[in-house]
């Protein structure tokens, strides 16, 4: 076996898990039930309130079904893809012959638009059947064919069924004959990355060499001189899709192609991309075992999980190019925090985990699930936010241009509509984010209700874990090894937790030892029925930012568990500038079942400006108005935006009064 096939052999020793949990059950069953056919109808241009997706349609005029024009963006095919990866997990999870049937009637229109060569992509195949691959910087065209490629692989480990895998396959052949080191071969690679990580995927699932090479060579390429997409875009006059004429340069930065990957040391550039390429990057270093690589994995998570991300999870900070701007520059107000981003983030704090059992990556990755991806969807399941903001005053929103991308409300679909299946499709695979394993080590990443089945110490071994949150700190896990048999459990010490306590069959362990990178690690020789139990004290606490997070000074937030909180309107009155919390004053956590489905509120005390303390109307006076004291009231992040249009605020000034 040569050193690649050991690497793979590692890294493919993923566990089976089932997902059995409260909180998170329920919104796994809400993407099946809502999500899942409501974006089917979407695609379909079936719903009144939404604007029209037109991705269906584009598919049938491809297959020659229909007569027409290509409508919506370069990249609209990506959203039918993504909808089948998540149709792919979803059965997975419960077969569904009518949803199935409705997933293989697209993939056979898909199969009848793909071309002679394998070719696949509706906008060149209607619009501009001459230009493939002639603009690899605007057009997406990998980016699509790799959502593809994930849909492929998620469909037929589900289903069995192999033919939007073949469709895929032959498209891959496509490209190989298109770009590689070859002589007579493109030299280049997509402006949007994700086929990077999608063939890796493919690798993963046929053992066929040649996808991991192609993704090898796609990553290895970028930002190489001479650059590509410079190139490209000379040869092209200038001309970029989006503008139609001819621009003064190329953003370089913007589509992290300044650098060859190995030197890149900031994240930089339109969020999602970057994300989608340290994925694909991290992949390739735990399968080649290419240090250089996992060395600059681990410089960009530093910086833009350490320096350009905000509290919630959310990363790109700026509206212009959905992208990342430069350290601690995190504006509250005028943020983007795209929903696809965190998304992304998570998929990278994934394959680091896979590299190396480190808590830093799973605790990032939990604050982007609880918070930011899990805030982007509304809880009927078809309202969405693409924008995440932590601060939203609504007749900004409206009335101030530099606003205008953020909304008070979340929309029923969009134009351009990649947020909503990407988290259909992560929620339907949330079981494959919970444990890593390394050796004959389980490491527990989150803390989700589950049934675990993998291999440990050459003995199989079932585990069951029951957990209370994100409510309460209090998770048991049930080990079950087919036989008595050493192995190592380890456990995630949460950056939140304080006191955390656990106890194997009733004995108390001691947190000062066995710590291992963030992970209370367990190693004995486990019989059926032996019984973990964890209690992480979730007290809501206060949050403050680096000095030199600007937007922050003076200012806190509001976490309680993995949960970070926030004010609204509705239960705050308006305007929620005029509300600061006392420093000194302490915290109420009251479940409130009434809450959007049950909730912990928090309350506090803090100060309002009296409005009516103020001279007149007058703009400016010498005098300050005066405060009155006030109950605040804080409610999860991810709910915020459920009970109608409202302010709403992360970041809260203290008041010392």
């Amino acid at each position: 076996m040569n050193k690649i096939s050991e690497l793979k052999q590692a890294a493919d020793a993923h566990p089976s898990v089932t997902i059995q949990d409260e909180f998170w059950g329920r919104y796994i069953r809400l993407v099946q039930d809502v999500v899942i056919p409501y974006q089917y109808e979407a695609l379909h241009d079936r719903v009144p309130e939404a604007e029209p997706s037109r991705a269906i349609a584009n598919f049938e005029i491809a297959a020659g079904r229909r007569e027409g024009e290509f409508h919506g963006w370069v990249f609209q095919d990506s959203d039918v893809a993504k909808w089948l990866e998540a149709v792919g997990y979803s059965l997975s999870i419960k077969r569904d012959p009518d949803l199935e049937a409705q997933a293989d009637a697209v993939i056979d229109l898909v199969g009848e638009a793909q071309q002679p060569d394998g070719y696949l992509n509706t906008y060149f195949t209607i619009k501009e059947p001459g230009n493939r691959w002639t603009n690899l910087q605007d057009c997406h065209e990998m980016y699509c064919a790799g959502h593809f490629i994930e849909a492929a692989v998620a469909y037929y480990e589900a289903t069995g069924k192999d033919k939007l895998l073949q469709i895929m396959r032959r498209m891959v052949d496509h490209i190989d004959s298109v770009f590689g080191p070859e002589e007579g071969k493109l030299k280049g690679y997509d402006g949007h990355q994700e086929i990077e990580l999608a063939l890796v995927k493919l690798y993963r699932l046929t053992g066929e060499e040649k996808y991991l090479k192609l993704s090898s060579f796609f990553i290895n390429q970028r930002g190489q001189e001479p650059n590509y997409l410079l190139q490209e875009w000379e040869s092209r006059g200038r001309i970029t899709h989006w503008s139609g004429v001819p621009t003064s340069s190329v953003e370089l930065k913007y589509l992290q192609a300044h650098l060859p990957v190995r030197e890149q040391h900031e994240a930089v550039g339109h969020s999602v991309r970057a994300v989608y390429m340290y994925t694909a990057m991290a992949d390739l270093a735990a399968l080649t075992g290419d240090e250089s690589l996992r060395e600059a994995c681990a410089r960009l998570w530093d910086n833009m999980t350490g320096k350009q991300m905000y509290i919630t999870g959310g990363i790109g900070s700026t509206h212009q190019g959905e992208a990342f701007t430069f350290d601690y520059d995190l504006p509250n107000d005028t943020v983007y925090a795209e929903t696809c981003a965190s998304i992304g983030l998570i998929f990278f704090a994934r394959r680091m985990l896979e590299l190396a059992p480190d808590a830093r990556y799973a605790d990032v990755m939990e604050r982007a699930l609880y918070n930011n991806v899990l805030g982007s969807m509304a809880q009927d399941g078809k309202h969405y936010f693409y924008v995440n903001p932590l601060e939203v005053w609504p007749q900004a929103c409206t009335c101030n241009p530099d606003k205008h991308h953020v909304k008070s409300e979340r929309q029923g679909w969009f134009g351009c509509a990649c947020c909503p299946p990407n988290v259909a499709r992560l929620l339907t695979s949330l079981n494959q984010y919970i444990y890593t394993v390394h050796g004959d080590t389980l490491y527990t990443n989150l803390y989700i209700g589950s049934e675990l089945k993998t291999a440990l110490g050459g003995a199989e071994v079932s585990v069951s874990q029951q957990s209370s949150y994100p409510w309460e700190g209090k998770v048991t896990f049930r080990v079950n090894p087919a036989q008595a048999g050493e192995f190592g459990i380890a456990l995630r010490i949460p950056s939140w937790s304080q006191g955390m306590e656990i106890r194997v069959n009733g004995e108390v362990l001691k947190l000062s030892e066995g710590v291992e990178m963030g992970y209370r690690v367990i190693r004995r020789v486990w019989k059926a029925g032996d019984m973990i139990e964890v209690s992480m004290p979730m007290e809501a606490h206060r949050v403050y930012a680096h000095p030199n997070l600007r937007a922050d000074a003076q200012k806190t937030a509001i976490q309680r568990g993995p949960l970070v909180y926030c004010l609204e309107g509705v239960d705050n009155g308006t305007p929620l500038s005029s509300v600061t919390l006392s420093e000194a004053g302490g915290f109420t956590e009251i479940f409130d079942k009434s809450m959007l489905g049950g909730a912990v509120v928090v309350e506090g005390t803090g100060f309002r400006v009296n409005q009516e303390g103020w001279n007149g109307e007058q703009l400016y006076s010498r005098e300050k108005a005066p405060l009155e004291a006030v109950k605040v009231t804080a409610v999860p992040y991810y709910l915020w935006g459920n009970r109608g249009s409202g302010e709403m605020k992360v970041w809260i000034p203290e008041n010392r009064g």
